[in-house]
């Protein structure tokens, strides 16, 4: 019986926006032609020690893969190379991540473990975010574009939640037997997963329209916030607000709602 191909070790980042922390992946077989580690999160010392010895049981670190720029997936990158030798760094673009050694577009594939490695660039919850899809085996490594404990965040600008629908129903067309978020426990169900997350931002969206309709032209953002959150800790308002922003943006895309005076408004078809 073959052993499981990767490892997740926990990052101590633990906060409001990671949760009990960010997932990091080691990928690999000992047999193998090396491993991978996916978000080296944090640069706490022990944290990178223990990455660095699993990575030696999944056949020693030979890449840095990472799905974006937000700090707590990038916080141990730059003192994990060092340790390692100046082992490259790939992610999506430079913008993204500045200290990449190699830019990752869509549909790269890496050989990892007797499987391949896909990146997918989906875009969303940020403008760089890739998910990894180990094919033969069927999981997805899924950054922060699925949660295993919520709904992520979409905070514009570099959120924008129409990519981020569709990048949610382009995975829809993939085969996946389980994704491995970045926060939180695995889902085992994925498609079932990636369903409720599109139900779930159509509804907000609706949720949205019914508040421009009954406040009318002008609505602000907060008043929309105190409407349809109020059964969520108002210490989290200012969290939800960048989701209702996101929606808005969409909706201003499709010519749906614009901006009037401080707030917004439904356009009259």
């Amino acid at each position: 019986m073959q052993t499981r191909i990767y490892t997740t070790l926990l990052a101590p980042n633990a906060s409001l926006m990671s949760g009990p922390g960010t997932n990091t992946i080691i990928l690999g077989r000992a047999d193998g032609d090396g491993a991978l580690v996916i978000d080296p999160a944090d640069a706490d010392p022990a944290h990178l020690a223990a990455i660095i010895a699993e990575g030696e049981r999944h056949g020693g670190i030979r890449k840095i893969l990472v799905t974006h720029g937000h700090h707590d997936h990038t916080g141990g990158v730059v003192e994990l190379r060092q340790q390692l030798g100046s082992v490259p760094v790939y992610a999506f673009n430079r913008q993204g991540v500045p200290v990449l050694d190699h830019e990752t577009p869509d549909g790269t594939i890496f050989h990892v473990g007797g499987d391949t490695l896909r990146a997918i660039h989906t875009p969303g919850h940020r403008f760089d975010h890739l998910c990894f899809l180990l094919e033969r085996a069927r999981i997805l490594f899924a950054g922060d574009h699925i949660s295993g404990i919520t709904t992520n965040v979409i905070a514009p600008p570099d959120g924008d939640m129409l990519d981020y629908i569709n990048a949610l129903k382009r995975l829809q067309r993939f085969e996946i037997a389980e994704i491995v978020p970045a926060h939180g426990p695995n889902v085992a169900e994925p498609q079932a997963r990636i369903a409720e997350y599109i139900h779930h931002r159509l509804l907000r969206e609706q949720q949205i329209l019914s508040v421009l309709r009954d406040l009318g032209p002008g609505t602000t953002i907060s008043d929309m916030v105190a409407r349809i959150y109020q059964d969520v800790d108002p210490k989290l308002h200012p969290i939800a607000a960048y989701s209702v922003e996101a929606h808005l943006i969409k909706l201003a895309r499709e010519q749906i709602v614009k901006h009037q005076g401080e707030g917004w408004a439904i356009i009259e078809q």
